[in-house]
C-alpha cells in the first residue's frame, strides 16, 4: 500500500526551504503531492500556473512527486487523493501554535488523515517566502535560497527599487 502525503502551501514563490521538507518528506512517504493553495482573498506575487510551472521545473528529477492546485479545505483535498498525511514544516516556535491550530482543526474534521511536522533544516530556519521577496525586491541577494528558476523569476518580476532621491 502506498503512503501519500500532501504538501500544502502557496509556494509564492517556493523555497530551498520548502525542497528541503520535501525532500526529507520523500524518506517517510512514497508519494508526495505538493498542493498548491489557491486562495482569492491573498494578494500573491505569482500566478497558481507560474508557481506550478516553476515547481515543476524544479522537481523534473522526482518521479514520486505529484504537483497540483486546489480550493477549499486541505483536509477535505487530502480525503480526496487518498492521503494517509498533510506534511508540514516547521521553521520556529513561532510556527508551532498556528500549525498545532490547524494540525487539531483537520483532525476534528477527519480522524483519518494525519498531520506530520517536519523541522526545518537549520540552513533555512529563517526563510520564508515573504522574507525572500522582500528582499528580492530591493535587490538583495538571494541566490542559494531559492531555485535558479526562482531566482530568475523573481528578477524579471520584481524590479529592484531605488532609494528616494
Amino acid at each position: 500500500m502506498q503512503r501519500i502525503a500532501i504538501y500544502p502551501g502557496s509556494f509564492d514563490p517556493v523555497t530551498n526551504g520548502h525542497l528541503d521538507i520535501i525532500k526529507r518528506g520523500l524518506k517517510l512517504f512514497d508519494l508526495i503531492i505538493v498542493a498548491i493553495m489557491h486562495n482569492p482573498a491573498k494578494e500573491s506575487l505569482f500566478t497558481v500556473e507560474e508557481r506550478r510551472e516553476m515547481l515543476e521545473i524544479t522537481l523534473k528529477s522526482f518521479s514520486n512527486i505529484e504537483i497540483d492546485i486546489f480550493y477549499g479545505l486541505t483536509v477535505d483535498y487530502a480525503a480526496e487523493k487518498k492521503a494517509d498525511a498533510i506534511l508540514r514544516g516547521m521553521r520556529a516556535v513561532s510556527d508551532f501554535e498556528y500549525e498545532f491550530q490547524l494540525a487539531l482543526m483537520n483532525r476534528r474534521l477527519n480522524r483519518e488523515i494525519q498531520t506530520v511536522f517536519l523541522m526545518t533544516g537549520l540552513r533555512w530556519i529563517f526563510t520564508s517566502s515573504s522574507i525572500i521577496k522582500e528582499a528580492a525586491g530591493f535587490g538583495g541577494n538571494i541566490n542559494g535560497m531559492v531555485p535558479p528558476i526562482v531566482n530568475e523569476r523573481l528578477k524579471e518580476k520584481l524590479n529592484p527599487k531605488t532609494p528616494p532621491p
